[in-house]
């Protein structure tokens, strides 16, 4: 392993780690704020570590300020800041006006120490908000927005319409485990311009002549990338169990572009925005059938997804359900929503509010029915409101007549570790449904 790659590859949750980590942030911020040890008979110098201390604490508490208001008043981020990660903000904050201080009045040695803890006053909190999230595993994941290699194939058969049994032996020649790899789908009828999408392939995918297999296809969540479901999802560690349980044999899983930028809000629908509905439901398919060894029978596709990818994923099994046969969804709102209903009638909908209710998963799943699909929806335990949207989206799923699971994942909120829960815990189900569908 070269030395470049050795740092891509350094973990960012590893506790042995993060405790030094932690302990050298702590050990400067004191060093900054206290006096001299010479010094600390001197009631000026605990003065002035009185004066740096409320500094500290105001710093922390304009942090603290700007969470609640970004998130109660303005619903910046769509779903509530953490207490960790409200902690760790006013840390944050506080480290920073501490050393802000240090550095206007500080002497040499305190200044030269407070220099140091502006850089730790943003990188240590972000370590530990990035532990609550579970985004970035490594440090590759950070500076890498596509990791994988580029996918190169030829046009392949659909000669074999289904995707047989789960059971199938392995050849000699498969490979132990899947294979990620980068891909360009194009939005050749919808006009949508994606960044490209990352996908599994299952060993069985990677031999001669291979037989088809179902096929899910996936959608991070927003703001986001393709990859994050393989980087912060770590969704090839169970697919490659599955494959190894089923003689290689697992779906190939496609982790689409539904966004076009990291921050930007398509609601899955097609608009000015861009095309989604179009994207996914032709482009996306057709690229696949021509490219991969994937079933034709659309019974065995399914759909997975993260917060707003989570929302897509029932819009499109909802709105689409001859299209797909199983979806798996992790913290889904009810209804595609970019900031406000208003303005997601605005951006998407064409002003109407009417239409933007329509296009509800729960609307949809009235009008078009659920029967003879199966559906696995997930929140994390601590995360009270998208709890509450996977117990009401099961009870319409299961109205429209769709087999339905509602689980929670323990001790996690709206981040990576209810995503990893999710897939441990209901990959295996889900893909047994896709090979019998």
């Amino acid at each position: 392993m070269s030395p470049t790659e050795w740092l891509l590859a350094t973990p960012l949750q590893a506790p042995n780690k993060l405790v030094p980590i932690d302990t050298a942030f702590v050990v400067l911020a004191l060093v900054v704020l206290l006096p001299a040890v010479r010094r600390w008979r001197d009631r000026a110098a605990w003065r002035r570590v009185a004066w740096r201390a409320g500094i500290a604490l105001a710093g922390a508490g304009l942090v603290l300020v700007a969470c609640w208001f970004t998130t109660s008043v303005v619903d910046l981020f769509g779903v509530a800041l953490s207490p960790v990660t409200q902690m760790w903000s006013a840390f944050a904050g506080a480290a920073l006006a501490l050393a802000v201080t240090g550095i206007v009045h500080g002497g040499g040695w305190r200044r030269a120490l407070a220099i140091v803890l502006v850089p730790a006053a943003l990188v240590v909190p972000a370590l530990g908000i990035n532990v609550e999230f579970a985004k970035y595993p490594t440090l590759g994941t950070v500076v890498q927005s596509d990791p994988y290699p580029t996918y190169h194939a030829g046009a392949r058969s659909t000669a074999h319409p289904t995707p047989g049994g789960p059971t199938a032996s392995a050849t000699p020649a498969m490979p132990a485990s899947g294979q990620i790899v980068s891909a360009d789908i194009p939005g050749t009828r919808s006009g949508f311009h994606p960044r490209p999408a990352a996908m599994y392939l299952p060993p069985a995918a990677l031999v001669p002549d291979p037989q088809p297999l179902p096929v899910v296809i996936a959608f991070s969540g927003q703001p986001g990338a393709p990859s994050d479901l393989f980087t912060a999802g770590q969704l090839a560690t169970p697919l490659d169990e599955y494959a190894r349980a089923h003689g290689g044999r697992a779906p190939i899983v496609v982790s689409v572009d539904q966004l076009s930028s990291p921050g930007l809000n398509t609601m899955c629908v097609d608009s000015r925005l861009g095309n989604v509905d179009t994207y996914v439901t032709q482009d996306v398919p057709a690229w696949i059938l021509a490219n991969t060894p994937a079933t034709t029978d659309r019974k065995a596709w399914g759909l997975t997804g993260f917060s707003q990818g989570a929302t897509c994923t029932m819009q499109f099994l909802s709105g689409h359900p001859g299209d797909f046969g199983a979806a798996l969804a992790v913290s889904s709102e009810l209804q595609p929503i970019d900031q406000s209903p208003r303005h997601s009638a605005d951006e998407a909908f064409g002003g109407s509010i009417a239409r933007w209710q329509a296009a509800a998963p729960i609307a949809l799943l009235r009008q078009n029915g659920l029967a003879g699909h199966s559906v696995w929806l997930v929140a994390g335990s601590v995360d009270g409101e998208f709890t509450a949207n996977a117990r009401k989206l099961g009870a319409a799923a299961t109205a429209a007549g769709a087999r339905v699971s509602v689980s929670s994942a323990p001790g996690s909120g709206h981040d990576w570790n209810t995503v990893q829960w999710a897939f441990r815990t209901d990959v295996t189900p889900f893909c047994d449904a896709l090979f019998t569908q």
